[in-house]
């Protein structure tokens, strides 16, 4: 029989508290007639007790969660939560277990979300249902090839009255970016995020364990790129005050509460700051205190350095439509920095009548070496002509305005 937690003055937090239950034995179910007698069966139980009630794993929650999303959806979607819509969605977010096929409503009390918050104020329960119904009119786009999607993070949520539990569900169109994901996908531990103060931490944190395991140790994100991505274009229009605000008070916070910490180099063109360069660092019991950025101009950068923003800035010429420093750094890496080739499939792109994103478009026809179709000859004296000859070459520079 499973234990009944009810008298119990506390209730086991901590993952390698909860209890499990083995059943070693021939035959587990001995009112039944056993296929298989020599067979050992195991059986694990996993479950929490909270007054009383029995909870799977998936229907509770516990700070050593794991969030999992993919690449893709961390550094290409924008999106403007508060800093409690957003704890709200990633601690839903690691409730979804490895093995779902689907998205499932999620059910867990608020008290123990505000205890896992650490909030001890009984004003939370009438907050967070305003909270998640604000949540639910955030509509945001994911752009991905052809497909331009809208949609919002909770498809619904239900509160039952007087019992002080709450039902949220994911909606559907977030599947491709939360479930089943074997690769290109970041993951890290709810608690990294749990004590964080500034709304931007959480966004920057993502953003950052994205790119920990870089090779060359760092980052290069355009300012008008980051501004867009943590939406704060508007509320942080002067440099100075995004600099405080968001890259240093998140400086200090990922410091203290995550397993990563950054330092960043201000990239400038002329005086203007027009990138920002993280170098991420995995924590360490010794860190260094009070780190400050460097400033540095374009000038003094390394020749690699230099090169990499001329290839970015090359693509981005060759592009009619205004793409971002990202979006064409992903071109480029897909083209593994051949700029011949991204020429070469931009000019086919003019031949598509309709393209829903270029960049998207981009990718795909570079991963899968998109061609003009050749044309079939037929037999007969219809063709039996001197057939037009193309330059090309001249053609391509007709099409990206080169010839002028």
């Amino acid at each position: 029989m499973l234990k009944n937690f009810k008298n119990e003055k506390s209730v086991p937090n901590d993952e390698k508290s909860v209890p499990k239950i083995n059943f070693k034995t021939r035959n587990p179910y001995p009112m039944t007639r056993n296929p298989y007698p020599m067979t050992r069966t195991k059986l694990i139980v996993d479950f929490r007790c909270f007054n009383g009630n029995i909870f799977l794993r998936g229907d509770y929650m516990d700070k050593n969660y794991i969030v999992k999303k993919s690449n893709y959806f961390i550094m290409n979607t924008s999106y403007d939560l508060s800093l409690e819509e957003q704890k709200i969605i990633l601690t839903l977010a690691s409730m979804v277990q490895p093995s779902d096929e689907d998205f499932k409503p999620y059910k867990f009390k608020i008290s123990e979300f505000m205890k896992l918050l650490g909030v001890n104020t009984k004003t939370k329960y009438s907050e967070i249902p305003k909270i998640t119904k604000e949540l639910m009119k955030k509509v945001f786009e994911i752009e991905e090839g052809k497909k331009l999607i809208q949609t919002a993070w909770l498809s619904g949520a239900m509160y039952e009255k007087g019992t002080g539990y709450v039902e949220l569900t994911f909606s559907s169109y977030l599947k491709p970016y939360m479930l089943k994901l074997n690769t290109m996908f970041t993951q890290y531990k709810l608690s990294n995020i749990l004590s964080m103060k500034s709304k931007y931490s959480p966004r920057i944190y993502e953003l950052l364990k994205c790119n920990e395991f870089k090779k060359q140790g760092y980052i290069d994100i355009e300012i008008n790129d980051l501004r867009q991505l943590l939406r704060t274009e508007n509320i942080y229009p002067r440099y100075y005050d995004f600099r405080r605000f968001v890259l240093e008070s998140t400086q200090k916070e990922l410091e203290k509460l995550t397993d990563i910490r950054f330092d960043f180099e201000e990239l400038k063109t002329g005086r203007k700051v027009t990138s920002i360069k993280f170098y991420i660092h995995s924590s360490r019991p010794n860190k260094t205190k009070n780190k400050v950025c460097a400033t540095k101009e374009s000038k003094s950068t390394s020749e690699e350095e230099k090169c990499s923003l001329e290839l970015i800035s090359t693509v981005k010429s060759i592009f009619k439509e205004n793409i971002t420093g990202l979006e064409a750094k992903s071109i480029l890496d897909t083209a593994k920095n051949d700029i011949h080739i991204i020429k070469e499939k931009y000019v086919l792109s003019q031949y598509i009548e309709k393209i829903g994103s270029i960049v998207g478009w981009m990718i795909k026809a570079i991963k899968e070496n998109y061609q003009l179709p050749k044309r079939k000859e037929k037999d007969g004296s219809f063709n039996d002509y001197e057939q037009r000859a193309y330059d090309f070459d001249e053609l391509e520079k007709k099409l990206l305005g080169w010839d002028k």
